[in-house]
């Protein structure tokens, strides 16, 4: 590759050691830089790959590489452009996923907003820019189908795998650009799931492996409520990113998130944090902080018992939460956020990927 002109080295000579907040290393180790320019009106200009959509701190990064280079450079205005690139374990090919992230949404009990928070996370991605699937895992009690508002039989579709087979690949529906397959677009609403664990591993697993996910960011799996045999079922097929533990503040909740916890360490699922659901008058406020901070655990948000979060959710408009306005959007975004950065430092600690411009 020829050397870049000196102005525009310059710059990123300039940018290179600004520290990246919440991770502890440069724009130079994290090969976060992909290039520079000066622009026709003479103002440098730099771009920055960050590695998730999610980053809650850009304006924060562009005031400190804008400081760097103003002090080494001599410029007035600086111009960053900001692109994303999502990064992950990728640990999926075994079984076919094209999916940078599997991520786990459990409890240890149910009723306390699991599914809720599911979905959130997966339109709070989604609205962020990145490509996301959701998984009712929760074959027992699929809720997803009725709270994101999608109702039909999912379509099977003939492909040729790479030895020229023809396979049948189960086409996930498109809920308001989130893929989703859930069992409840399979069973009738009011047909009970009456299976032992065998059944259960093999519903899982196809949903896994025999769907047609494509190329996904982030693969939310909402997991069935207790410490059952599907966290075990999903660390066999593939390596998630993480789990994250739903509970309420109240401590007969708490008692049954550290059991989920447990679990999930158990079956080497490495938990991202805990969120505190329905925080408020009712059930109370800090639970859920204070628990994560005696395990040793990231707290990844509370989401406030807004009665818009229920009305959403019982309409089948989840991702409207996400809308200007919405009085849930703040408390539910900053936990998608918290959620995004934490699989983003686990999978950065070795510096990020290569560089493709520059360096």
């Amino acid at each position: 590759m020829a050397p870049l002109p000196a102005n525009e080295q310059a710059i990123l000579d300039a940018a290179r050691d600004v520290a990246v907040p919440e991770f502890q290393q440069t724009l130079h180790e994290l090969k976060m830089l992909k290039g520079a320019m000066i622009r026709p009106d003479g103002v440098p200009q730099l771009r920055i790959e960050l590695p998730t959509p999610a980053y809650p701190h850009r304006k924060q990064l562009a005031e400190s590489v804008r400081s760097a280079v103003r002090e080494k450079v001599g410029a007035g205005d600086v111009d960053i452009q900001f692109t994303s690139l999502v990064r992950g374990k990728e640990t999926g090919g075994t079984i076919g996923l094209r999916v940078k992230n599997v991520v786990a949404v459990g409890a240890g009990k149910g009723g306390v907003g699991k599914s809720t928070i599911a979905a959130a996370l997966a339109y709070g991605l989604h609205s962020c820019g990145a490509n996301v699937g959701l998984m009712d895992a929760d074959v027992y009690g699929p809720s997803i189908p009725h709270m994101v508002g999608v109702h039909e039989q999912p379509a099977m579709k003939e492909m040729q795998n790479e030895s020229g087979q023809v396979i049948q690949r189960i086409v996930p529906l498109d809920a308001g650009g989130v893929k989703m397959i859930s069992m409840g677009l399979i069973v009738p609403p009011d047909k009970a799931v009456i299976w032992r664990g065998p059944l259960l591993h093999r519903a899982i697993t196809q949903f896994l492996k025999d769907t047609e996910w494509g190329e996904l960011d982030y693969l939310i799996v909402d997991m069935p409520p207790g410490t059952g045999d599907v966290a075990l079922t999903l660390s066999q097929a593939v390596g998630l990113a993480g789990a994250v533990v739903v509970c309420t503040p109240q401590q007969v909740a708490l008692l049954d998130a550290v059991k989920a916890v447990n679990m999930f360490q158990q079956v080497n699922i490495p938990v991202l944090g805990m969120v505190e659901n329905m925080s408020g008058e009712i059930f109370g406020r800090g639970g859920a902080e204070r628990k994560a901070a005696e395990l040793g655990l990231p707290f990844l948000g509370e989401i406030p018992i807004e009665a818009d979060i229920r009305v959403k959710g019982d309409e089948g408009k989840m991702a409207d939460l996400f809308a200007e306005g919405s009085p849930s959007r703040a408390a539910l975004l900053h936990m998608c956020e918290r959620t995004a950065m934490e699989i983003a430092k686990s999978v950065m600690k070795g510096g990020g990927l290569p560089t493709l411009e520059i360096l």
